[in-house]
């Protein structure tokens, strides 16, 4: 039984004593996210399947596959997570801080990492998750369900920190908005930089803005955060 594993949590939560790598499958091999030291899970099922249990993510409810060797890295949560409902505009206010995070990691060495949502190395909606939850908004992970959770705008209405969505069946990719054109993203190695960058929304630049404005897919503005309760 899994619970019989970690230490009695009277709030049914725990805590992360570091950055804990989080996975697709039970058996570890594909990366889906990271929980960054102080963020608090859920166990989802007391079975074991692989080495690994299934939990949920309180701050995005976000649910994975916890490697058993890495629970020494958890401990119980003292309190329960409460997510916290923010303003559209206390957020616009946070919108620079939320730039200069993005901008910090760019200029941190790094590269694009599948699954990554702690510095240095992230995947696209790893990076702007992790931007707008440094000032204690969350947005869902995946960038299909970031673009899902925006308030849709047009193009031409786009404003700096809104987000930008790429894809061509489905979303797949997403970029914060900088104005004047321009967006940072962290980009894989096939049609983008390898790591963060920033690129235009034209289609009469750099190879990797043409890449991607060819997959333009739609447009969204942050207008609350992310409060779903488990």
């Amino acid at each position: 039984m899994t619970l019989d594993l970690l230490p009695p949590s009277i709030t049914g939560e725990y805590l992360a004593l570091q950055n804990i790598n989080l996975y697709a499958k039970p058996d570890s091999e594909e990366l889906a996210t990271q929980m960054a030291k102080g963020r608090q899970l859920k166990v989802i099922s007391n079975s074991t399947v692989e080495g690994s249990i299934e939990i949920c993510l309180c701050e995005d409810s976000y649910t994975a596959w916890l490697s058993l060797k890495d629970l020494p890295l958890l401990k119980p949560a003292e309190k329960k997570y409460i997510a916290q409902p923010i303003s559209r505009e206390k957020i616009e206010a946070l919108i620079p801080q939320i730039i200069e995070f993005t901008y910090q990691a760019m200029n941190t060495p790094n590269y694009y990492l599948w699954g990554g949502t702690v510095a240095p190395n992230y995947d696209c909606s790893g990076l702007i998750q992790s931007a707008f939850a440094s000032v204690g908004i969350w947005l869902p992970r995946d960038s299909y369900q970031q673009e899902n959770f925006v308030t849709k705008i047009d193009r031409e209405t786009l404003k700096t920190g809104d987000l930008i969505f790429f894809g061509t069946n489905r979303v797949t990719h997403v970029a914060l908005y900088l104005g004047d054109n321009k967006y940072i993203h962290s980009s894989g190695k096939e049609i983008g930089n390898n790591g963060i960058k920033i690129n235009v929304l034209r289609d009469d630049e750099d190879q990797v803005s043409r890449n991607y404005y060819q997959q333009y897919w739609s447009c969204g503005r942050v207008t609350e955060s992310f409060v779903k309760q488990l």
